[in-house]
């Protein structure tokens, strides 16, 4: 038998060194957060796991151990004959369940005998996390970074995707956390991460950057929708230099619009969006708004909210948090489309080098 276990504060420095990371756990649990690349072969799906686990109170543990060691073996079974058969004697995975390691155990101690040498995780899932919310401030002390500040349209997350495809490193947290950073800035069908996965992704951008390079982020605030943004990273961000994204309201207010196309082809969501804003606006000025919405008078809506309740806001955020906000280098594009954000991007890489 060939089964060996590694502690996971080493196992998040060695991750690309195995051929297959297997979440034995179940797919409600695989879904919540997992490492960065696993595939889910549950020992016991989300109503196996529910009603053994109910055995296990009713009844006693020992009943329970055995109906989900029946249920366990059937279950591995099928993985082995969907996942492992064409896998050579050389494929090297890694498992790991909750904190037991029962159900990875039970996995791996079959594709051991088969001949694998499999590892697994010390502490399973939860010691994972806690190994990557203790390595987050490591990775993000080490790097250079350069906030990308700007008042709402200005274009900071094209900006930061002209970087990227420029070469750039770039941290994007919006994307990451499927969220636009606002009170309406919730996406369509979309589901934001949860904190732990969140937490997981952000770890998983950080540690594949190069210190030598600088690192360009948006000036996010502590939170994006309903995650919050590691304190480290929020920190290291306030203390770093600021790069601020100016763009005309006419030009802001074009790029909002097509960015929120989906509040201008449904304007009721939009509405119903602006009703958040009566506890900072007031009811009669956001039922104004709506009315101008429900008329087709979109454009001055979006004016309004900038000038009226995001600029002051934002302003008044950046000088507050971000200590060089005030120092910050003026960049402007020639209009918001994302050729003119491709050749500002050339400009500030070709600055940084």
């Amino acid at each position: 038998m060939s089964l060996n276990t590694l502690p996971a504060s080493e196992v998040i420095t060695r991750l690309d060194e195995f051929d297959t990371l297997i979440d034995a756990r179940s797919e409600g649990e695989y879904e919540e957060d997992h490492l960065p690349g696993a595939v889910n072969w549950p020992t016991l799906n989300d109503e196996q796991r529910h009603t053994i686990g109910t055995l296990y109170k009713q009844v006693n543990p020992f009943e329970a151990r055995k109906r989900g060691a029946a249920i366990a073996a059937r279950n591995i079974a099928d993985h082995i004959e969907r996942e492992v058969i064409d896998k050579p004697r050389d494929w090297k995975p890694l498992a790991y369940c909750w904190r037991g390691g029962q159900r990875s155990g039970a996995l791996s101690l079959i594709l051991s005998q088969i001949g694998f040498r499999v590892t697994l995780v010390e502490g399973g899932y939860k010691a994972f996390r806690a190994a990557v919310v203790q390595d987050i401030p490591r990775l993000v002390s080490a790097l250079d970074w350069r906030v990308i500040g700007g008042t709402t349209g200005s274009g900071k997350t094209r900006l930061l995707q002209a970087l990227l495809g420029q070469g750039a490193q770039v941290v994007d947290l919006e994307a990451l956390a499927r969220h636009r950073s606002s009170v309406l800035g919730a996406l369509p069908g979309q589901a934001q991460p949860t904190q732990k996965r969140f937490d997981t992704l952000v770890w998983e951008a950080l540690r594949h950057l190069d210190p030598a390079r600088p690192v360009f982020i948006e000036s996010e605030s502590k939170k994006v929708g309903n995650v919050a943004v590691p304190a480290a990273l929020i920190e290291a961000m306030h203390a770093s230099p600021c790069l601020n994204l100016v763009l005309p309201d006419t030009e802001r207010v074009a790029l909002l619009m097509e960015d929120y196309d989906f509040f201008v082809r449904d304007v009721e969501s939009f509405c119903e969006r602006l009703q958040v804003l009566v506890a900072f606006k007031g009811k009669a000025l956001v039922e104004g708004w709506q009315a101008q919405v429900r008329a087709g008078e979109i454009a001055p809506v979006v004016q309004a909210l900038l000038t009226q309740h995001y600029d002051p806001t934002y302003l008044a955020s950046m000088r507050r948090n971000f200590l060089r906000f005030e120092d910050a280098k003026i960049i402007a594009p020639d209009d918001h489309s994302t050729g003119a954000m491709g050749l500002l991007a050339k400009k500030i890489i070709d600055e940084t080098r």
